[in-house]
């Protein structure tokens, strides 16, 4: 339930509701409603496309700096965020593949893994009755692309909340309680709290920084790309919410 009110509040989902809904007004003769409706649905569309405005939504989400590779030597694991799963491996003969999001976070952990030589937990399960965990297909590319091999599977969890229990519970079995988490800058602001109130000292290994837009005029042009970035600091911000509340 709470997937389906995400999709139905964030673009361009919602923007096209709330227009739907200002063409029904109009049709009930609530003219000026409705014609406002419209047009903060088109201009909201329109803001959120523009590369100015997705980079200042992203930025303070992106609160921790790079890791440093002498603190990183100091933790016991280092556990990676699923980021989510392509429906189609046509191109590695897989039904499934990790998400290009996952992929990026790989290619960083197998990085850290060889200059620390800590073991990696892969963390993801499967949310609509696939097959293969998010953990497991994470584990197939790791190997035979980059040549590492995670000592640890989570495949139970169904979001970043489950990611932070089930990963807690299996590494404080092994006495580990020191880990690098890895995961995009702009997600670690949500997830560091979720691991960190399960018991874990979390060190966060954010990637993927969102870069200034262009100067000029070209930075204010709306263009699909940052409609999704929006998108994404928007999803961002409505799960903080959640996981405040959830935990109050």
């Amino acid at each position: 339930m709470i997937n389906l009110l995400k999709y139905l509040v964030l673009p361009p989902t919602g923007n096209t509701l709330l227009a739907l809904l200002g063409l029904l007004l109009i049709f009930r003769k609530w003219t000026k409603t409705g014609a406002a409706l419209i047009l903060a649905a088109i201009s909201s569309l329109v803001l959120l496309s523009m590369p100015v405005v997705s980079h200042q939504l992203t930025q303070p989400l992106e609160k921790y700096p790079p890791l440093s590779l002498e603190t990183a030597v100091q933790q016991q694991a280092i556990i990676v965020l699923g980021g989510g799963r392509s429906y189609s491996g046509k191109e590695f003969g897989w039904p499934d593949a990790p998400s290009e999001a996952s992929i990026s976070r790989l290619s960083y952990a197998a990085w850290l893994h060889r200059k620390t030589g800590l073991p990696l937990l892969l963390a993801g399960g499967t949310k609509h009755g696939e097959e293969l965990s998010e953990a497991l297909l994470m584990q197939r590319m790791l190997v035979e692309s980059f040549g590492v091999k995670a000592r640890w599977l989570e495949e139970r969890s169904r979001n970043t909340n489950e990611n932070a229990i089930f990963s807690a519970d299996l590494l404080q079995k092994q006495n580990i309680d020191k880990v690098i988490l890895v995961s995009h800058a702009w997600h670690l602001a949500r997830a560091v709290p979720a691991f960190e109130s399960e018991g874990l000292d979390t060190l966060p290994a954010p990637l993927q920084f969102s870069t200034p837009p262009p100067s000029g005029l070209i930075g204010w042009i709306p263009r699909a790309y940052h409609l999704e970035k929006s998108t994404m600091a928007l999803h961002e911000y409505m799960g903080r919410v959640v996981y405040s509340l959830l935990s109050s």
